[in-house]
């Protein structure tokens, strides 16, 4: 489904003096194989100026996530550098290999490719290469993340977090940078205050609330165990955030959560904020907009929830971490063999929050820092293990790749923000590639 909504720039590069037939066949191949995405631009072979300047006007209009140039044959870098300036979007050259029986080089594809990457280097366009035949899987798995990555690149500019309050004192790990992040992501905060907010909760449909009640009772056990208006408030607060995030085209939202809500709205943040990343419009706790573009970034990656947690504790002697919060996380990466529950939060005693521990699986973790006074990416993965709860909430145990000893000593010794995101999968090759088309460091867990 992700890649259906890619869309592919595609331009064979060739020369007519080298063998057109097998060039027509090779393209024909990769369109082929490229089948699951949306491409666009004809396969008909780019050999002169003026098909590269047909090829761009096809192409100018088409919001296009990426451009693929396939050497085709050998060809000066001139038009892969035509085609680059005009259409400025991330850059994959592909080259195709040939048999060495003897007799003609056919194609020359590596040659034409090579020459391609030095004018670009050159010129100070960024790009990634493929050098493989058209079935081969692991092109098609760089592919992927390339496509992925470019993909996120263009959803970015203009993605708007709505930050709801201020961040914390003290908590300068959610303090938000609007100038760098609309002039290096092309991400827009708007704020918003809570008094107000707090109103449009209080005002929330009373018949939506009910409806909403009627469907988390039967995927919550002891949903109406505790004070029926104070979850009521919880239920309200998502409507709110909801119609919020709607109204107001937010791709996602960073919550003030605490004390206010407890104390003006009486009743807790973290469920709302929890069936909101359900929905596929992630949310952070504390005003963290770093944190929720960071989670969007992954859900965007995925196609699937992500989830904003603290590490709270390292167990060297069994090389895990502990990833918790106070009951947050989205439902959908609760472990099935253990039915989540309605609890209340461990400090304000107030509902609601859902509480279960997270599944078995492969994660990969993730922060948008600015730790060292730059944007960066921090990039990690490891396996989420089958384990108990570890605190109430939502909790979960992971070992890290790169073990538990290295990962503590990187977030303390880099001074990293308390707040990383998580999703299920693989994607750090991607998350790597999106941080170069960014022109952002990146930094291993």
């Amino acid at each position: 489904m992700i890649n259906q909504r890619i869309r592919i720039g595609f331009a064979p590069i060739a020369r007519p003096t080298f063998d057109l037939g097998l060039a027509r066949d090779l393209t024909a191949q990769v369109v082929e194989a490229l089948a699951g995405y949306t491409l666009m631009g004809s396969s008909e072979l780019v050999m002169d100026g003026a098909a590269v300047q047909s090829r761009i006007s096809e192409l100018a209009d088409s919001r296009l996530d990426m451009l693929l140039l396939l050497q085709a044959s050998f060809a000066d870098s001139t038009m892969a550098l035509e085609l680059a300036r005009a259409l400025d979007v991330p850059l994959l050259l592909w080259a195709l290999p040939e048999a060495q029986v003897g007799g003609r080089l056919r194609i020359n594809s590596f040659c034409g490719v090579n020459l391609a990457a030095h004018g670009l280097r050159r010129a100070g366009i960024a790009y990634e290469t493929v050098v493989a035949a058209p079935e081969d899987p692991t092109a098609h798995a760089k592919l992927h993340d390339f496509a992925r990555a470019a993909m996120v690149k263009r959803r970015l500019q203009g993605a708007r977090i709505g930050r709801l309050g201020e961040n914390p004192e003290g908590f300068d790990t959610c303090l938000v940078n609007r100038a760098g992040l609309r002039s290096q992501l092309g991400v827009e905060v708007p704020q918003y205050e809570l008094t107000p907010f707090f109103q449009r909760a209080r005002e929330a449909n009373p018949g939506r609330i009910d409806a909403l009640a009627e469907r988390l009772r039967t995927r919550l056990a002891d949903f109406d165990a505790h004070d029926a208006d104070e979850t009521r408030g919880t239920l309200g607060a998502y409507l709110a955030l909801d119609e919020l995030a709607k109204n107001e085209g937010l791709d996602g939202v960073a919550v003030r959560c605490w004390p206010e809500f407890f104390t003006d709205l009486g009743c807790s943040a973290c469920g709302a904020m929890s069936l909101l990343s359900d929905a596929l419009t992630p949310t952070s706790c504390e005003a963290d907009v770093n944190g929720t573009i960071t989670q969007l970034i992954l859900q965007w990656l995925s196609g699937a929830p992500a989830f904003g947690s603290d590490i709270v504790a390292f167990d060297l002697d069994t090389d895990a971490a502990t990833l918790w919060h106070c009951g947050l996380a989205p439902l959908a990466m609760a472990d099935p063999a253990v039915p989540p529950s309605a609890t209340l939060h461990s400090n304000r005693a107030k509902p609601l929050l859902m509480q279960f521990p997270l599944k078995p699986g492969r994660v990969t973790i993730a922060r948008l820092s600015e730790a060292s006074g730059d944007l960066r990416l921090v990039i990690g993965g490891g396996e989420m293990l089958k384990a108990p709860m570890a605190f109430s909430g939502t909790s979960g145990q992971i070992r890290f790749d790169s073990g538990a000893a290295a990962v503590m000593d990187t977030l303390l010794g880099k001074g990293l923000e308390h707040h990383v995101s998580l999703v299920y999968g693989e994607h750090r090759s991607a998350l790597e590639m999106l941080a170069r088309m960014l022109g952002i460091a990146v930094l291993r867990l």
